[in-house]
């Protein structure tokens, strides 16, 4: 088909007529999956179509009820203001014969960090695949994309959320808490007394308060082991980059003493969601009482749900807090909030366990440090059976980290079967809970069991993801 382009013979307006050659094979193609499939690369005008194609595949389809919110949420992240999010971001499956979108997932960048250590992490979501399509490969055969997209970024490790088990045949372990919290229902709410003063409000987000929602977020992220820190574009994305009926926008607001001084943030859902108003952030700046602020946030959204409830002609019932197992808000409102939720687990995939070990090495360093193994020198091998690790320390430093592998006459100092180890590296399980969950991780002394404490002890994380 014909085109045209500017010409560049002379300075003129000229136009100069070009044809594509219809045999030249298309560079978003990525590889020819057989039986009419092509697996590509989005771009800008798969926006509309794949947003149907998600909203349909995510929604409820028995009932014909698309998920609108997962559709914007698809088409937001190809508009192209994203921070760190390409129209090029997107794999495709797409059948020839009928130029429909038959599967796709995404790879969102994102920077997180390790006890303040900051690593690169790659992003799947927004997995689908048409149902006369399932169990041919085609999810697997994305996920070799964009791990390798992933890689070439310099991420080191991959996260995803999901339904149990199926990411386990990619190369992912559940190895870090996602979600849970506590619910407290309409009784548990505090009621002003009919002289009393609201001590604190609540009130919408402003352009200007964005350096303070950077503030307070790296304040909140010292308290979680893994933390994903954003910036200004971040935040202003997040705040005025999400269409309002994006799945995974928040509405955030800003608490506030009565003067207008801001005290801290927070994060809650757009509409009720079983009955529920869910809130995702609520975070404080330094030397703000929580036991101050707690009741006027509970009041704030007790009047938030019933307005939602009124809006949307849902019953409301409930606040859930879904800011994991250990947050300031439950210590100050364990009654207010009785209803503990377990949380659930984020999928994580290291493909280079020896380079990540590398890269977090001060972290374990100070571990180290301030434990009873201060300044220690010797090895710790650690067995996965068929490959390991070897730590060298030197005067409580880690002098190196090499490649080890296990043999009949040299097992190790501890093993850890399959891709356990992670819940261990990222403080999801203690070395005791895992040695009690599965028998084949074990231990050889004291020394090792004193090493493996110190350096891997088990701490809680809780973030929002880019």
């Amino acid at each position: 088909m014909p085109s045209t382009r500017k010409c560049l013979a002379c300075d003129n307006d000229c136009l100069e007529m070009m044809m594509t050659d219809p045999m030249a094979p298309d560079p978003a193609v990525i590889r020819d999956l057989g039986d009419g499939l092509i697996l590509r690369r989005s771009t800008a005008a798969d926006a509309e179509p794949l947003a149907e194609f998600n909203a349909d595949i995510h929604g409820d389809r028995d009932a014909n009820t698309p998920d609108e919110g997962v559709g914007v949420w698809t088409r937001d992240l190809l508009r192209g203001d994203h921070p760190t999010f390409g129209a090029g971001d997107f794999t495709i499956v797409e059948d020839t014969r009928t130029g429909k979108t038959v599967s796709s997932l995404n790879l969102i960048s994102q920077t997180w960090t390790y006890d303040g250590i900051p690593f690169g992490v790659g992003r799947p979501e927004l997995v689908a695949t048409h149902p006369d399509y399932r169990n041919r490969g085609l999810v697997r055969a994305q996920f070799e994309v964009v791990h390798q997209w992933s890689a070439e970024r310099g991420h080191k490790v991959q996260a995803i959320t999901g339904i149990p088990f199926y990411y386990r045949q990619f190369g992912y372990e559940m190895a870090l808490s996602l979600g849970g919290g506590r619910i407290g229902y309409l009784p548990h709410v505090p009621r002003l007394k009919p002289d009393q003063a609201e001590p604190y409000r609540v009130r919408p987000v402003a352009e200007a308060d964005l350096p303070f929602l950077v503030e307070v977020d790296a304040h909140a992220a010292k308290r979680s082991l893994i933390a994903c820190p954003r910036d200004l574009d971040h935040w202003r994305y997040e705040l005025f980059g999400k269409s309002e009926r994006n799945v995974s926008r928040l509405e955030i607001r800003i608490v506030e003493t009565p003067a207008g001084e801001p005290a801290g943030v927070l994060g809650h859902s757009q509409k009720l969601g079983a009955s529920r108003v869910g809130v995702e952030l609520f975070e404080l700046r330094p030397g703000v009482s929580w036991v101050a602020v707690m009741p006027s946030v509970l009041r704030y959204l007790d009047a938030a749900g019933a307005a939602y409830a009124e809006r949307e002609q849902k019953p409301y019932m409930a606040l859930a807090f879904w800011l994991g197992e250990d947050h300031p808000a439950f210590q100050v409102a364990q009654t207010r909030l009785p209803d503990v939720r377990r949380p659930y687990a984020w999928y994580l995939r290291v493909a280079d366990l020896l380079d990540f070990v590398r890269h977090i090495a001060p972290a374990l360093e100070r571990r180290l440090a301030a434990s009873v193994t201060v300044g220690h020198t010797g090895e710790l091998k650690l067995s996965f059976y068929r490959d390991g690790l070897r730590l060298l320390l030197q005067d409580g430093k880690l002098a190196a980290v090499e490649s080890w592998t296990p043999t009949v006459a040299d097992d190790g100092s501890a093993a850890f079967p399959g891709r356990t180890f992670l819940q261990l590296l990222f403080g999801y399980r203690s070395l005791e809970g895992l040695r009690s969950a599965f028998p084949d991780c074990w231990v050889d002394n004291d020394d090792a069991r004193a090493l493996l404490n110190a350096l891997f002890p088990q701490q809680s994380s809780r973030f929002l993801p880019i």
